[in-house]
């Protein structure tokens, strides 16, 4: 664990108030992320469950949470189980949590060895009208709680199978919406930390370097900052390359003259930052390059005062398409029939921009919230408006990490993105 820990007091919090979304006589289990084979005997690096991670802070694998609510205000429990400490695992491995350590972390009292938990929700099960699980919508395998083998082999499986199934992550989600101010400690830590690798890329990046050296030198300074790592695939596209929207090779050589895309974010205690920024491989844009980024830079500039109460995603999107489409028009990548002819479901812009403008971020790079959501006060997303000339190998896109307010909180206010900031701070 490199980063500091969130005070327990957010996660009793956050307990506290998913229990007071439960409908009384309710029963929820929640699992820890499972270890993912890569090959051989080898295994992926280990990341929590989101939703797991946001009511515990137990960043470890085989355990289990247990919250069970009755009809009176005085009749809830919330037991957690983990996995025991092996000796001979933990001289391969490292040490594991003890009960002491896994109720400090996450402020849960009861703390159970994971060999105890079927007796426990068999004794809760008979009092419960209701099972509330998780059911992924983004999980490859699409497992509900049932599909788990610790579930499926219990004795009281049949009155497991007799209650009401209700979905745990609904509700998870849309506390997690709005950031709390540890939350925004650790995001903001995590931008800082991203905002090191960003410079440190300014100050170095020359023509003929391949893109994985850029990679490693991001890397480099994540881990140096105390990040777990990248919160996501980063995206180092030099060239055509940033013409491929998920682009993630990275194996190609940063010619002289063409512009350098990258899409990369630090993850700091679980939570991400996601930035995206665009620069000349050899320090100084063309003039069609600042033509080219200006507009996107004035585009981006315009949408960053929509992230307030009472807005959508789905609101930033139809501004970000029209605003682009002015702008294509002006550089004539578009011509007034094009636009003319556009429809709705695919309008003008789209050839030149294909994604969406914005995405909700916290634990997950694309967090939980969609289009329809309605801004509040305390939540965070992305701006990142882009044009993409697969003829001109020219690809830009700026993206920045935002809070909801009055006043919108842009958290990489200070990254340089200006076309003279940026050829400054290349200047060697």
């Amino acid at each position: 664990m490199k980063y500091q820990p969130i005070s327990a007091d957010f996660y009793i919090e956050n307990q506290q108030n998913l229990i007071a979304q439960l409908a009384d006589n309710s029963l929820v289990i929640m699992q820890s992320a499972p270890v993912f084979p890569r090959n051989g005997d080898q295994f992926f690096h280990y990341r929590q469950d989101s939703d797991f991670f946001y009511l515990t802070g137990i960043d470890q694998e085989n355990c289990m949470l247990i919250i069970w609510k009755g009809s009176q205000k005085t009749e809830t429990k919330i037991l957690l189980f983990i996995q025991k400490a092996d000796k001979n695992q933990e001289i391969w491995y490292g040490r594991k949590l003890s009960l002491y350590d896994a109720s400090k972390l996450s402020g849960i009292e009861t703390v159970k060895y994971i060999d105890e938990y079927k007796d426990w929700v068999c004794n809760l099960a008979p009092k419960s009208k209701n099972l509330y699980v998780s059911k992924p919508k983004n999980h490859p395998f699409e497992l509900d709680a049932f599909n788990y083998n610790r579930l499926s082999n219990l004795h009281c499986r049949n009155v497991l199978d007799s209650l009401r199934i209700r979905d745990l992550q609904e509700l998870i989600e849309a506390q997690r919406l709005i950031k709390s101010d540890f939350e925004i400690q650790q995001m903001n830590k995590a931008v800082s930390i991203t905002k090191q690798a960003y410079l440190a890329v300014l100050n170095s990046l020359k023509p003929n370097q391949m893109e994985y050296e850029v990679e490693a030198q991001i890397t480099a300074e994540f881990l140096r900052n105390g990040a777990s790592g990248h919160a996501y695939e980063p995206i180092i596209a030099g060239g055509v390359n940033a013409c491929i929207l998920h682009y993630t090779d990275n194996d190609k050589v940063l010619k002289n003259g063409d512009l350098l895309l990258m899409d990369f974010g630090a993850e700091y205690g679980n939570y991400a930052a996601d930035c995206s920024r665009t620069i000349p491989v050899n320090g100084t844009f063309s003039p069609r390059q600042r033509t080219l980024y200006q507009a996107v830079l004035d585009v981006y500039k315009r949408l960053i005062p929509l992230f307030v109460p009472g807005n959508t995603i789905e609101a930033i999107n139809k501004m970000s398409g029209k605003w682009l489409e002015e702008k294509m028009l002006e550089l004539k990548l578009l011509s007034i029939d094009e636009v003319k002819n556009g429809t709705e479901e695919s309008p003008a812009y789209k050839k030149y921009f294909m994604h969406g403008t914005s995405h909700f971020l916290g634990l997950d790079v694309h967090d939980v919230g969609n289009k329809q959501t309605v801004f509040q006060k305390g939540m965070v997303l992305t701006c990142e408006p882009g044009i993409y000339i697969e003829e001109e190998n020219i690809g830009i896109r700026i993206e920045t990490n935002i809070i909801v307010d009055n006043q919108p909180i842009d958290l990489m206010a200070d990254f340089p993105v200006e076309i003279d900031e940026i050829e400054a701070a290349m200047m060697r």
